[in-house]
């Protein structure tokens, strides 16, 4: 018997066999550059954890095994987002041309510099230093190399393909320009290590560059962000928790400012260095101030959306790296001026740094064991018209 074949026209879209996109790895398609926030909030918590007072009874297997953690959180995104370039290359490019999601590749340098800082911080009493210092060296140089492509590649994306309107400005767009401030946070521990003379002084500087490109970058966008803030009103709700992003840059650089003075007395003369030490304390005083600030208006406004039906999404993971980095510039102010009010301030930050990490990570858990997540994003829904 004669069976007639008929021509099948390719679907449009169609991956090679005929598969639509999405069709191979399904779980992976909606999984975002945002899921390595995961990774820079565990590894905040460790390294935060030991930059807090000695005299906290809290044992240093705690921050070692918040570490592990990290560095296997690292290994799985990594994977995942590989497997998600690698069969939803179309989603991957849409990425990238979403002015929503494309700052958020900024992520993945600060999640490399964040794991590396913890690496070194404490996972050398696993690792031992010399292979904690081999980790943290690949790490940096990584994240520093992707932090700085990030840092000018999405702004050209953002001018010249995004074009975004005013009243879409938002606190994400700090991400891209924020990985380099990581790097000037996190590369003064590897000062000591370099040969005397002229690596130091290299490595020290590079820092401070680094802190200058990302300060000035930042000191761009934030008006960006307040103004959209006072003329177009809050935030949408699932986006609120993204106002704890502003703290990020403002602690990151008192961390960076405070770690660079320290080691400065072994790269650069008496004199610089000394200048150095002073200016931690007086630039780094005036932004904490400013960063406490923000913490109470970003707090009282998810007050707000929370009140208003907010739930769950992954932009909670903004509670948690932004404000570990104030809780290390914190401490690190502490140990420039011997303040005891600072010390209790980064012991207060880090008790809130820690409720939002449990948070955050028991409803990511809940909602990759639930299927909920990843999940393609929502379309914001309209909040209720209520009176202030």
């Amino acid at each position: 018997m004669a069976v007639l074949a008929h021509p099948v026209r390719p679907v449009p879209g169609a991956l090679p066999g005929g598969a639509l996109p999405g069709a191979r790895r399904p779980a992976l398609r909606h999984l975002g550059p945002n899921w390595y926030a995961t990774v820079m909030g565990t590894a905040i918590v460790a390294t935060a954890g030991a930059a807090l007072p000695p005299a906290l009874p809290v044992p240093r297997a705690v921050w070692v095994a918040v570490w592990a953690l990290s560095v296997v959180a690292l290994a799985a995104v990594l994977i995942a987002r590989a497997g998600h370039w690698l069969h939803h290359r179309d989603q991957a490019r849409a990425h990238l041309l979403d002015p929503a999601v494309a700052p958020f590749h900024g992520c993945l340098a600060m999640a490399l510099l964040a794991v590396g800082a913890a690496t070194l911080a404490v996972g050398r009493d696993v690792l031992g230093e010399r292979a904690a210092l081999a980790v943290d060296a690949v790490l940096f140089g990584a994240g520093t190399l992707l932090g700085l492509v990030v840092a000018v590649g999405i702004p050209y994306l953002m001018a010249v393909r995004h074009r975004p309107a005013a009243a879409d400005a938002s606190p994400v767009w700090l991400l891209p320009v924020v990985a380099p401030m990581v790097s000037a946070a996190v590369g003064p521990s590897l000062v000591p290590y370099l040969p005397a003379g002229q690596g130091r002084a290299a490595l020290l500087f590079g820092c401070y560059a680094l802190f200058g490109l990302s300060l000035l970058a930042t000191l761009m966008m934030l008006p960006l962000v307040f103004a959209r803030l006072v003329v177009h009103g809050p935030l949408p709700l699932a986006l609120t928790p993204a106002l704890f992003l502003v703290l990020g840059p403002l602690g990151q650089s008192t961390t960076a400012v405070g770690r660079l003075a320290e080691v400065a007395p072994s790269a650069v003369g008496a004199p610089y260095a000394a200048a150095l030490s002073a200016f931690a304390v007086v630039y780094g005083v005036p932004v904490m101030g400013f960063a406490l600030l923000w913490l109470a208006l970003a707090a009282a406004l998810v007050v707000r959306a929370a009140r208003r039906g907010m739930r769950f999404t992954m932009t909670w993971w903004a509670f948690t790296f932004p404000v570990g980095t104030c809780v290390t510039g914190a401490a690190g102010l502490a140990r420039h001026t011997g303040l005891v009010a600072l010390s209790w301030l980064a012991v207060g930050l880090f008790a809130l740094l820690v409720t939002a990490w449990a948070v955050a990570a028991w409803c990511t858990v809940r909602g990759l064991l639930g299927g909920a997540l990843p999940r393609a994003p929502e379309a914001p829904a309209p909040e209720p018209v209520r009176a202030v």
